[in-house]
């Protein structure tokens, strides 16, 4: 049975993360409207601004429909902008942005730095096998808080200076998020995570 994953597209790294969705076996649609929804079995939230999208979730009439999805049990993935619309509480952000709660975390904006504070480094990523995952971070956030059923997956590794140990990888039931962006590296793996995760409901 195909799967069908949305990725929400009201900006970001559309094109992209359906292309590597498409090439682990899903099935992708955008997903701009409450019926483009109500059609997918989970939704990816790509890298972006996610202040700009949180103001396009309400643009669109998407943010109470989405968030009510995702407290309903939507696996969803969200990478950079995407763990940030996912968590509970966002620090350094607008004060109108809004979050979707779908992870009981704290996650603090550009923790990083500003984007000539980009970097790359290898991660250990809990269940995935194999080689280290070579992680790409773009203005990126880190995870200052989890709760209780929150699995910490990644952490900056201790070469990483001042920011290692830092969380940039968790998951609570079936929702993940990452604060780097897999979809602009090749390596497949944690959207074959996601699949994988969406297929065991």
């Amino acid at each position: 049975m195909t799967v069908r994953i949305g990725v929400l597209a009201l900006q970001g790294d559309v094109r992209e993360h359906r292309r590597a969705l498409e090439e682990v076996g899903a099935a992708t649609s955008a997903v701009r409207t409450v019926a483009d929804l109500a059609a997918v079995d989970a939704i990816v939230i790509p890298g972006g601004e996610s202040t700009t999208m949180s103001r396009l979730l309400g643009v669109f009439d998407l943010y109470d429909p989405l968030r009510a999805a995702l407290a309903g049990g939507l696996p969803a993935y969200g990478s950079c902008a995407g763990m940030i619309l996912l968590a509970s509480e966002v620090l350094d952000t607008r004060p109108d942005a809004r979050c979707l709660a779908a992870i009981d975390m704290t996650v603090r904006r550009n923790a990083f730095g500003r984007q000539v504070d980009s970097f790359e480094t290898d991660l250990h990523v809990a269940g995935i096998d194999g080689a280290p995952v070579r992680a790409v971070f773009i203005r990126a956030p880190w995870v200052e808080r989890v709760g209780d059923g929150v699995d910490v997956l990644a952490r900056v590794p201790a070469e990483a200076g001042e920011s290692a140990g830092t969380v940039v990888a968790v998951q609570q039931g079936v929702t993940l998020a990452t604060s780097f962006h897999p979809e602009v590296t090749g390596d497949l793996r944690i959207h074959e995570h996601f699949l994988s995760m969406v297929r065991r409901g």
